[in-house]
């Protein structure tokens, strides 16, 4: 169920407009991102790397990077533990990238997502501490950690935190208590003390400005390290960060150095996944490269995304890419069968009646069960969880929709659950299975969540004609990508557009061309991508006239170019 909205936020548009050379429909294009001001406007249209802010700003940066520098100049072995997603596995390269080029003895380990689970554990620490390790940096993990790294710590290791999650906490008596780790130095963006003044870095994110830092703190040039921007890029979209501000700009900048990029693991990626690199997009990160290297650590070992990004010859980054694709396009298949198997088990028992859905699907490999719950979030619009069977109890993810709070809930929750993590729209958990269905029900006898908040809200940002629908308009476009979570591509409506012509494509009959009418005689091509099917039957009831959400952009076939506009929702 979808509820349309029409977002309106006041300004004066012809000022803008006149001040920053842009059309009046950027300016309220602009003003509904909730960028305001001059100096903010500014930054969101001309905003460069010059414009970032200098890392030695976080919490204990000073103290990590003094570490780490006399680590470098006594020759300790220096162990990166990372994360087996597209962020741990980005912010892992960059960490190694940089140390080696300052002559660290350094080495990584990146935990199995069966074996190991997420984090840091006891068994890393062990495998690090045999092999003679002095000195353990985490990135994108760490920050919930407590118990592993006071356990590093008796061992004699000395430990770093990098990190971009929520820090733990617990409530006592109505007051909070933030539960730090006995870390060395915590560097984490989101530590209530950090006078960072931009807190929605990924782990990659830390991991560069970390690297930025001890250059700059060393005297060396930052240019050395600028190409490791590209993997900040990847991980800020891969990890769906927020595209404001900081994150903005990585991506905008990263992915005009991924056009050129070097790095032949990269380029075969590329290549073999067929994207027109010319026209490379946040929606290649998100929805291509992303898939690929998460599809490494999902079904077979992170090492082998990392070892990718690490390729020195051709040869070995075709061999690399190749098999990345090969995962990904089996954890399609698998995904599309777990998928249909919770669709079926909500359908078919008390679950639909839920507003938190906790679907156990023993059999699901447990590495797909966020994306299964992020797919089943979409379909009901209600937050979900989605659990499977692990060596030891179940273990699963969860995501969440806008007005539910997953962390918040699960720390509610805590007495069910061995292991937990996350933030508002993600988590993942360790529960013993006997406790699946009182986590269900206290989930759902704390939810208050009403009604309205299961309707998917869409926000449009203005009515907009189709004769205003042109090739310079789409062209204006371009000046707000790169599009991404906070800063989401345009949405314009028109209401009583005819349907005059129909034409269903593609080998599975799931992209429908259109011809189109609007209530002033405007003509225009739609494409529409989706259940085709039940847009005819919409077509139907209504004699061939529909409201609808649009974007528009230029087809181009056979060197000639069009204008059309891609159909988003319709009523």
């Amino acid at each position: 169920m979808e509820k349309w909205f029409l977002t309106r936020k006041g300004a004066d548009f012809q000022e803008i407009s006149q001040k920053f050379h842009v059309s009046p429909i950027i300016a309220r294009l602009i003003r509904n991102r909730e960028v305001v001001g001059d100096d903010e406007i500014e930054f969101y249209l001309h905003g460069t790397i010059e414009n970032l802010y200098d890392g030695i700003l976080m919490k204990d940066m000073a103290v990590a990077v003094d570490i780490v520098r006399e680590k470098i100049q006594e020759k300790k072995e220096i162990r990166i533990i990372g994360d087996y997603d597209i962020d741990g596995v980005n912010a892992t390269y960059i960490l190694l990238e940089g140390i080696e080029k300052l002559g660290g003895n350094v080495s990584v380990d990146i935990p199995d997502r069966m074996k190991d689970g997420y984090g840091l554990n006891k068994s890393l620490i062990d495998r690090a501490f045999e092999s003679g390790v002095d000195t353990i940096i985490t990135c994108d993990n760490g920050i919930a950690a407590r118990e592993e790294i006071a356990y590093g710590k008796s061992l004699g290791m000395t430990i770093i935190v990098t990190d971009h999650h929520e820090i733990p906490y617990e409530e006592i008596e109505g007051n909070v208590h933030y539960l730090l780790p006995p870390a060395d130095a915590v560097v984490d963006p989101k530590r209530k003390e950090c006078e960072y003044p931009f807190p929605h870095l990924c782990g990659a994110g830390v991991a560069y400005k970390f690297i930025e830092t001890l250059f700059n703190v060393e005297g060396k040039d930052i240019a050395e390290i600028e190409y490791l921007i590209e993997n900040v890029a990847i991980a800020t979209v891969g990890d769906v960060m927020d595209l404001i501000g900081e994150n903005r700009i990585f991506v905008k900048y990263g992915l005009e150095k991924i056009k050129q990029t070097k790095n032949l693991g990269l380029k075969a990626l590329m290549e073999c996944t067929g994207i027109d690199i010319e026209r490379l997009s946040s929606y290649h990160i998100g929805f291509v490269i992303g898939p690929c290297l998460n599809a490494s650590g999902r079904l077979d070992t992170a090492k082998r995304a990392l070892k990718l990004l690490r390729a020195k010859t051709k040869a070995e980054a075709d061999e690399l890419a190749g098999d990345l694709k090969a995962l990904n396009d089996n954890r399609k298949e698998l995904t599309a069968e777990a998928v249909e198997e919770a669709i079926v088990q909500v359908e078919n028992t008390a679950l639909k009646e839920d507003k938190v859905l906790v679907i156990y699907l023993p059999h699901c490999h447990e590495s797909l069960a966020g994306i299964v719950a992020g797919r089943i979030r979409e379909k009901y619009y209600k937050p979900t969880f989605v659990l499977t069977n692990a060596e030891k109890g179940a273990k699963g993810s969860g995501r969440s929709i806008d007005t539910y709070h997953m962390y918040d809930e699960m720390i509610k929750c805590k007495d069910l659950l061995e292991k937990f993590g996350g933030h508002k729209l993600a988590g993942g958990l360790s529960i013993p299975i006997e406790n699946i269905d009182l986590f269900r029900s206290r989930l759902n006898e704390n939810c208050e969540l009403r009604a309205d908040d299961l309707y998917e809200k869409i926000s449009i940002d203005m009515q907009l004609p189709l004769a205003y629908v042109s090739e310079s308009l789409i062209g204006e476009l371009e000046c707000l990508e790169p599009f991404g979570k906070a800063n989401p591509k345009p949405i314009f409506a028109e209401k009583n557009i005819q349907i005059k012509e129909t034409r269903i494509l593609g080998k599975n009959n799931n992209v429908l061309k259109l011809q189109l009418v609007d209530d002033y005689g405007t003509r225009m091509e739609g494409i529409y991508f989706g259940d085709v099917e039940n847009f005819m039957e919409a077509i139907e009831k209504k004699n061939g006239k529909i409201n609808i959400t649009y974007y528009p952009t230029i087809n181009e076939y056979r060197g000639r170019k069009t204008v059309q506009i891609v159909i988003q929702n319709y009523q």
